[in-house]
């Protein structure tokens, strides 16, 4: 089979053109997802976050299904675009029907955050581009009032957030309007971006350097738009902590019903959440088994905690301060973007680009940001640094690099942009999965290691790492959410009382020992290894967004699940490069349609 990257271009199809037409609407009622494309026009608004802004949403999604129902496939692209539709639509919907996307409030991805991470990505090379960043900070406030209106609507019809989130969105908030926070540290520092000579040069000064300073008139529109900004945050604030909060339920946990929808939303697949759990339960067992053989190839006798001291312990494994950490990750994400490329996938030169960058914000954790259309604003990795943190071990972050950059979602991001010819603009750019995407992400981590990449006994301790992490976070997910019963094996690790102690007296009548947030965040003390400021906000984001976290780790099954189905059917003809290949061609979809294009 050919390896050329770039399939030929088809025609266009009815399909392809109701697909189409479906996105340029999105595009009119969000146009932060045009700034996210990079497409010019409406540089400075928003989508509208008010109840009226989502029944909109709602019944453009409506509208779209309607008219794909009234056409068939012409091949086997339209066959994967209906089915993909079908049920990323639908499901938005049901979705909106329920009413919780009005009470959408957590620590990690709800408008509260949306509203202001729309900067990161907007360019800022020139005074034009600064003025569109002045005109949306102008905006900011517009926003903020929408999305308290649907907040307050949705405390009406007796759906909030759990206390919580909003607890923690309330500190973030105030971090934001703070005189120090991003809006005006933003328009103090402004100045145009100074282009370097090798943009994949980790010191060089696009990485995080500044340039000249702006015209003095927009300097000052800047710091004017911006104190607006900074105020609608502080409106925000006032908001929470005044009528949300005392509306904000003590429980968690969301539920079964809700779970059950959450889990469709992240995977694309509606997965048997008992059977999952119990696989999660096993899947850590395996994973800890794995650590201890490494742990013995560093030291025989040591533990798997003595064996991660030895790793935090050796120089050679450590970094001090970001630049170190900015030009470690772009190091080694250049060379594995160097020696993957031609040889085990079909990487074209235009991909070849991924900038590694240090967040502006410290909340913690390490993202992507996919390229534009035209590739101008090439992916980015980003590092969100928690306050106060300044060290960094490699061991336990070279797979990180990986999942986040080549193979993983620079990789499969970049190809569903890159293939203008085959996928049309929903495929290509509307249309996220995460089961599909963190679990590709996850799969190309352990790819990384069939490879020879983290062949380090310590490199691949942090790849197991991760694993147990994602692990843990089914067990945990499920758990808290649905209040199932703790497994033997964790009952002392969550500080639940065992046979034999002092029980309470449901307890001693033979009630199950059931997961709670507290149980459940000892048991994330055990298993993710991670500084108090990162676990911490862990934690909030899997009370907060309930069946986004199991998405990586079951997502990867089924991933491997599929792979492993192609080759069976295939025999002595399954190549795994074409594999990969046929299927980042497919661009980001649910895992039901990801298994029906591959094996059907």
């Amino acid at each position: 089979m050919s390896h050329d990257t770039t399939l030929p271009s088809r025609p266009a199809s009815p399909v392809d053109a109701a697909a189409n037409a479906y996105t340029e609407r999105l595009l009119e009622l969000d146009p932060g997802f045009a700034t996210e494309l990079g497409r010019p026009g409406h540089e400075s608004e928003y989508r509208d976050f008010s109840p009226a802004g989502l029944a909109t949403a709602a019944t453009a999604a409506r509208h779209a299904l309607a008219a794909l129902d009234r056409l068939e496939p012409v091949d086997a692209v339209d066959t994967t675009t209906l089915h993909a539709m079908r049920e990323r639509l639908g499901l938005d919907v049901e979705l909106h029907e329920t009413g919780w996307p009005l009470a959408e409030l957590n620590n990690i991805a709800s408008p509260s955050q949306e509203i202001r991470a729309i900067f990161d990505l907007m360019p800022t090379a020139t005074p034009t581009q600064w003025e569109h960043i002045a005109a949306r900070l102008a905006n900011v406030p517009a926003a903020i009032d929408g999305y308290i209106a649907s907040l307050r609507e949705g405390a009406g019809r007796g759906l909030v957030a759990a206390r919580r989130q909003v607890s923690t969105v309330i500190g973030q908030c105030e971090r934001h309007a703070a005189p120090d926070g991003f809006f005006l540290t933003l328009a103090r520092d402004a100045a145009l971006d100074v282009p370097a000579p090798d943009s994949s040069a980790a010191d060089s000064p696009s990485a995080n350097d500044a340039g000249p300073a702006l015209p003095a008139s927009l300097a000052t529109a800047l710091l004017t738009h911006a104190e607006t900004a900074r105020a609608s945050y502080g409106t925000l604030v006032a908001f929470l902590r005044e009528e949300l909060l005392p509306l904000a339920p003590e429980a968690d946990a969301v539920g079964r019903d809700r779970y059950t929808l959450a889990s469709r939303t992240f995977l694309g697949s509606a997965v048997d959440l008992a059977e999952t759990y119990a696989w999660g339960v096993a899947e850590l067992d395996r994973i800890i088994a794995e650590q201890q053989a490494v742990a013995q190839q560093l030291k025989p006798g040591a533990s798997i905690a003595e064996a991660k001291a030895l790793l935090n312990a050796d120089p050679a494994r450590q970094l001090h301060g970001t630049q170190a950490l900015t030009q470690w990750m772009q190091k080694l994400s250049d060379t594995a973007m160097a020696e993957l490329a031609g040889a085990q996938f079909d990487i074209p030169e235009i991909m070849r680009t991924l900038e590694c960058r240090i967040a502006p914000t410290h909340d913690g954790g390490v993202y992507y940001t996919g390229p534009s259309e035209d590739f101008t604003r090439p992916g980015r990795m980003w590092w969100s640094v928690p306050e106060g943190e300044d060290s960094f071990s490699t061991w336990a972050e070279t797979t990180t690099v990986y999942h986040e950059g080549v193979p993983g979602h620079h990789l499969q991001v970049g190809t569903a942009t890159y293939q203008s010819g085959l996928l049309n603009d929903w495929r290509r750019n509307v249309c996220w999965v995460s089961g599909h995407g963190e679990g590709w992400a996850l799969y190309a981590e352990r790819l990384m290691d069939s490879l020879g990449y983290l062949s380090d006994p310590g490199d691949r301790m942090g790849m197991l790492d991760g694993q147990r992490m994602r692990a843990a976070r089914v067990v945990f997910d499920i758990g808290v959410h649905l209040g199932l019963e703790i497994p033997a094996q964790w009952i002392a690790v969550t500080g639940s009382p065992q046979e034999g102690e002092q029980e309470t007296g449901a307890q001693q009548a033979g009630a199950q020992q059931t997961w709670t947030a507290e149980a459940g965040l000892e048991f994330l003390k055990a298993n993710l290894d991670l500084s108090p400021g990162q676990l911490n906000f862990e934690f909030n984001r899997y009370l907060g967004w309930p069946g986004q976290a199991p998405s990586y780790k079951i997502g990867q099954r089924l991933w491997e699940e599929i792979r492993d189905a192609r080759a069976a059917r295939d025999g002595e003809e399954f190549s795994l490069r074409d594999f990969h290949t046929q299927a980042l061609n497919l661009g980001s979809v649910g895992l039901d349609t990801l298994k029906a294009a591959l094996l059907d």
